[in-house]
């Protein structure tokens, strides 16, 4: 064999190797997607007062039909019932704001992360800022009763010497802080950017980061189709769209680093079953 012969052939292997390994990208279907959302988490997706519905993911459902040229069908539905509609094939994929866990990506697979699912303080309008949890020691803090915001102040009480009050409902919550009954409010940090920017007598206050991101999910045997969105989220990441649904709907532009402008290697959630970590290129063409 000569010494061509033998280059031709290795680089032939791996072009077969890579190409054995590469991640299948579903062709982008003609008559467009059928997706679903829970229509009355605001600010993610909400009624109109004309009919209809809006909000952040709605938006980014749009965007996403924009960067694929097809339309993307969005109905609202009940939480509960749209990952068991989308295992029966009644949707192609949730656009509801999905938290990525072990046990849900056990079922079904997740794009990376569009945005950090974090908790945020509400405090009442023209507070100093506060840079950490030492701020809200000995503070009342108000909570949505039976919420993940209520079990995570009471397991932090201890350590922080917080009084918690709960309230039937977030707003009930975040009016407590803006008539002095309580310090402060926590609840997610998107909730509560979008009461600050609803009411003008609580502001927008410190960050509580959970390592958490929200994703879109997808039928376990449609992997192809979780590529090409995955791939649609990376480009809104980095042309600035989504950085502008986050101005828009939560009035704050994401920090360096955070999820909502970082597009993350491969596809899929690191470190949770399902994630593809081959690597690509981040591209706006479709």
């Amino acid at each position: 064999m000569t010494m061509f012969t033998r280059l031709g052939y290795a680089a032939a292997l791996s072009l077969l190797a890579s190409t054995a390994f590469a991640s299948d990208i579903a062709p982008i279907k003609a008559d467009g997607y059928k997706v679903a959302l829970d229509g009355t988490f605001a600010p993610h997706a909400m009624p109109k007062l004309d009919g209809g519905i809006e909000g952040f993911n709605v938006d980014l459902a749009a965007a996403i039909a924009d960067k694929l040229g097809v339309p993307v069908d969005v109905t609202a539905a009940q939480f509960s019932g749209l990952l068991p509609a989308l295992q029966a094939g009644t949707y192609d994929f949730i656009a509801a704001p999905t938290t990525v866990t072990a046990e849900r990506a056990g079922n079904l697979l997740f794009t990376e992360g569009f945005m950090d699912t974090n908790f945020a303080f509400v405090v009442p309008a023209g507070s100093d800022p506060v840079t950490s949890l030492e701020g809200f020691k000995g503070k009342t803090i108000a909570a949505n009763k039976g919420s993940v915001y209520e079990s995570w102040l009471t397991e932090k009480a201890g350590e922080y010497g917080w009084e918690i009050v709960t309230f039937g409902t977030q707003t009930d919550a975040v009016e407590a802080v803006a008539t002095g009954r309580a310090d402060a409010n926590l609840a997610g940090a998107t909730g509560a950017a979008w009461a600050a920017v609803k009411n003008p007598k609580v502001d927008l206050s410190y960050e509580v980061d959970t390592g958490l991101v929200w994703a879109l999910p997808f039928r376990k045997d449609d992997e192809a189709t979780r590529n090409l969105i995955d791939s649609v989220i990376e480009c809104l990441k980095t042309d600035g769209t989504l950085a502008g649904l986050s101005e828009k709907w939560f009035g704050v532009t994401p920090a360096e680093g955070r999820t909502i402008v970082t597009p993350t290697p491969g596809y899929g959630t690191p470190g949770f079953e399902g994630y593809d970590e081959t690597a690509h290129e981040v591209s706006c063409t479709f």
